[in-house]
């Protein structure tokens, strides 16, 4: 399985390489909104915050996100992702990372925020979504799943974007591959003590 997934990484790079879709530079643009994504995950075992976002709350009879969006999910979410711009900038400095940045990181506290918060507000989105279609949660809603916390935080982050349509095509191209990615690693931090 490991080799379909290499492969596939593989084909991803060789297809972007031929049309000039830079998906090094994508990836670092969006560095702040998958490390937000991740964290609610991360962090599950810790009981600070650990309190449902929609307070047990429900719209037509069904819960409005569940219980698995929390507090502590968006607290060390945004808080992460938005530490992760704030490298960003201090990497900056050097010039490898420069010749990957499409912008200068020079608001990048509010950058972080803005691409963090747009991330986990996209996440909620969809799970709102999901309790109103009766797709329990942590089943997978293809596409939906890939792509929530990217619109989010494209949405939020708008300002920043370069004025490129091929930039915009690699950020959807790579999310999947990243969400898969991320889905292998996720037992990893949920294993039961």
């Amino acid at each position: 399985m490991m080799v379909n997934f290499a492969l596939m990484i593989q084909a991803l790079f060789e297809f972007c390489k031929e049309f000039g879709i830079d998906i090094v530079k994508a990836m670092w643009f969006l560095l702040p909104a998958y490390i937000a994504n991740s964290m609610p995950v991360v962090f599950y075992r810790i009981k600070f915050l650990d309190y449902p976002v929609d307070f047990n709350k429900k719209f037509n009879g069904k819960r409005i996100f569940g219980s698995n969006k929390t507090w502590r999910g968006l607290f060390f979410g945004i808080l992460i992702g938005t530490l992760i711009a704030y490298l960003q900038k201090h990497l900056y400095n050097i010039e490898f990372f420069r010749s990957i940045s499409v912008h200068d990181y020079s608001n990048a506290l509010l950058f972080g925020f803005l691409m963090s918060t747009g991330a986990l507000i996209g996440d909620l989105i969809e799970s709102f979504f999901k309790r109103q279609l009766n797709i329990r949660p942590g089943n997978d809603w293809y596409v939906a799943d890939q792509y929530d916390f990217i619109l989010g935080a494209l949405l939020f982050t708008l300002y920043y974007w370069p004025k490129d349509v091929l930039f915009v095509i690699a950020m959807f191209f790579i999310s999947p591959i990243l969400h898969i990615l991320s889905n292998y690693l996720k037992p990893v931090f949920m294993k039961k003590k």
